[in-house]
């Protein structure tokens, strides 16, 4: 897992990895949310859904104490973190902004 995990952010599209809960209702708010983001965007983004639950030591490594949480990264570089859910014009201009 953690070596497909960091190929898969080194990358220079960038990757928005979403940790996620199972039974966490903002969660599931913001997965369509981000459905319309990958919509919207196709191939100038990854989005990567991690379950905090099955994943706990990714979670500890990055330090996400709440969910959802969504972490930008670019070339291996953690570029932006916000915890919550967002709207779908808010996600795809911070994803812009890099």
């Amino acid at each position: 897992m953690k070596s497909s995990f960091s190929n898969i952010i080194d990358s220079e599209i960038p990757v928005l990895v979403d940790f996620f809960a199972d039974w966490c209702g903002p969660c599931k708010v913001l997965a369509p949310i981000l459905k319309e983001v990958k919509d919207e965007l196709g191939d100038n983004i990854k989005i990567l859904k991690i379950d905090v639950d099955k994943n706990q030591p990714l979670s500890t490594k990055y330090q996400v104490r709440g969910v959802p949480t969504m972490i930008l990264f670019k070339d291996g570089k953690q570029l932006w973190r916000q915890s919550g859910v967002l709207q779908k014009n808010d996600i795809i201009s911070v994803i812009n902004s890099y």
